[in-house]
């Protein structure tokens, strides 16, 4: 039954969708063609956006690999001091939604900023604003997606067995050469993975190119699409599922071959995981924590700051002194404007509802592809491959794939889904399969298979095993994979960019539509109020992986 519902889950909400997209990206008179996609790039606007979107990510990734992994190096190999600190600072603007770190960063840097008019280093008014533009988009996708590259090559050396390194250091190689003989060579497969997530993850990024290159004219084929849906033309639809196709195509293809450069240098190694190295920093060490700490200050503090100085102000540009200070901001956007109190209200509940769902799911997958051989094993294999995939599709594509699977009503049935928070629900399932499937995947690794055998010998069934074996086991590593599943829908703006409308707006489209329509300072109180929840429940889930196994809750490694 169990097998049967993961099957119903895949083909409903990944294989159709997607299907669906390809083919009205792909087919011409229900025959395969490229005729589309080459229609689609000559098109000047189409091949610019796209090559505006791989020359960002391309080199937004490069700097996030750069930073991520020297952070990693770091916090993993040494013997810095507050790591478990640092590493939950470094992930805070991962979980930070992207169009709020863009309205930060804008405040942060412009000619208005409070913060910097404050202490009277604001650039003159009217001077063109330093982050619009290519160099703008560049450097903040890198800055959100540097902790993804941080946390994979720090799970990669934590996983390094030391006999290699030990026997390296016996033979008075210093720590320069550690590193580029032995350790480096062993994490070319996690960097090569960390790259590949950075650059999708940039390829398919909406609220930092939206917000920094539509001023700027740099325009990326995400925002492209979000612009041509709005255009309401005749032939609107068929355009934008080709560019969608394109960037499912892009994406699935850089997956292919990460994974098969990965499996050519990957190395092998003998022996278990084993407690990480303590290389001594010696003099060093205060040198580093404070580079660490003043980093943490500049990616975090600065922006923060001038998104609370900006909500602190009555009129965006004022500057900030006792007697401008004022929180109708905050009263506006959580007592006063409808809006803001459904968008909170629809995001909690879509969130909430595809975080309790996946963690059941979740649950079952993993159970599925942890099990013995068997057709069981197989379709669960299947399953988690295809929410791989759509994970590493961009958000903005699944949403044209469900427009295209959901604007009829559903047959059999006839009831329309389409424009209603339901749809949105549906899409977080596809988008977001995998971010609930990997704490539980991870526990799964640390049970006793003895358990379930002895369980069975007793003669209990599938379903008692489940029930009384299983799921108390994992039901911590589920909870904290729908806990990770709610920090990344409960702020996103990708995926419900193209989704909402009126009735069913999030809290990432209301802040856009804040910011985009020229209510800054009502677009940096509601950013506020979203950082502070999802750092409440960052430090909830922390707390609760300290009753989980290392590799549960990601940055409790």
């Amino acid at each position: 039954m169990s097998l049967a519902a993961l099957a119903l889950f895949a083909v409903a909400l990944m294989l159709v969708p997607l299907g669906l997209m390809l083919r009205q990206g792909l087919l011409v008179d229900g025959l395969p063609s490229l005729a589309p996609l080459q229609g689609a790039l000559g098109n000047r606007s189409v091949a610019r956006a796209l090559w505006n979107s791989l020359d960002s990510a391309a080199v937004s990734a490069t700097l996030s690999l750069g930073l991520g992994a020297g952070l990693a190096l770091v916090v993993g190999l040494t013997n810095l001091r507050g790591k478990a600190v640092f590493t939950f600072l470094i992930l805070i603007p991962m979980m930070i939604p992207p169009h709020v770190t863009a309205i930060a960063w804008t405040q942060a840097l412009g000619p208005s900023s409070p913060l910097l008019g404050a202490v009277g280093l604001a650039p003159p008014l009217g001077s063109p604003h330093p982050l619009y533009g290519r160099g703008g988009v560049i450097a903040l996708l890198a800055v959100q997606h540097m902790p993804l590259v941080f946390l994979v090559v720090l799970a990669a050396l934590r996983a390094l067995p030391r006999e290699m390194a030990e026997a390296a250091r016996v033979s008075g190689a210093g720590t320069a050469r550690l590193l580029a003989k032995i350790i480096l060579p062993l994490l070319v497969p996690s960097l090569l993975a960390a790259y590949a997530l950075a650059f999708v993850s940039a390829l398919g990024n909406f609220g930092i190119p939206a917000l920094l290159g539509i001023p700027g004219r740099y325009t990326t084929l995400p925002v492209l699409i979000w612009q041509r849906l709005s255009s309401f033309g005749p032939s609107m639809l068929a355009d934008v599922a080709v560019m969608s196709a394109l960037m499912a195509l892009i994406a699935i293809a850089l997956v292919l071959v990460q994974t098969w450069l990965s499996a050519r240098s990957r190395a092998a190694l003998i022996g278990p995981p084993q407690p990480p190295m303590r290389l001594d920093l010696g003099r060093a060490r205060p040198l580093a924590e404070a580079g660490i700490g003043l980093m943490v200050l500049v990616i975090l503090g600065l922006p923060m700051a001038a998104l609370v100085g900006t909500a602190l102000v009555p009129t965006y540009g004022v500057t900030l002194t006792l007697e401008t200070l004022t929180l109708a901001n905050f009263e506006q956007v959580l007592f006063r404007q409808s809006v803001t109190a459904r968008a909170f209200v629809n995001s909690t509940l879509a969130a909430g509802v595809a975080a309790l769902a996946l963690a059941g799911l979740g649950a079952l997958l993993a159970r599925a592809t942890s099990g013995p051989p068997g057709p069981g094993r197989g379709i669960g294999r299947v399953v988690s491959t295809l929410a791989e995939t759509t994970y590493a599709i961009p958000g903005i594509v699944i949403s044209i794939a469900f427009i295209l699977t959901f604007l009829r009503p559903l047959p059999l049935v006839g009831v329309s889904v389409y424009n209603t928070l339901t749809l949105i629900v549906l899409a977080y399932l596809c988008a977001f399969f995998a971010v609930a499937l990997k704490p539980v995947s991870a526990a799964c690794l640390q049970l006793d298979p003895a358990l379930d055998e002895a369980a069975r010998v007793a003669g209990a069934g599938w379903s008692l095993r489940m029930r009384r074996i299983f799921l108390p086991l994992v039901a911590p590593a589920a909870a904290a994979g729908g806990m990770l599943v709610f920090l990344t829908a409960y702020n996103e703006i990708t995926v419900s960019a193209l989704l909402w409308s009126s009735g069913t707006e999030t809290i990432g489209t209301v802040i856009y539509n804040y910011e985009n329509g020229g209510y800054t300072v009502l677009a940096a109180a509601m950013s506020t109020v979203t950082v502070v929840a999802t750092v409440v429940l960052m430090a909830l889930l922390d707390l609760l992986g300290r009753r989980m196994p290392p590799g549960v809750v990601p940055w409790r490694l």
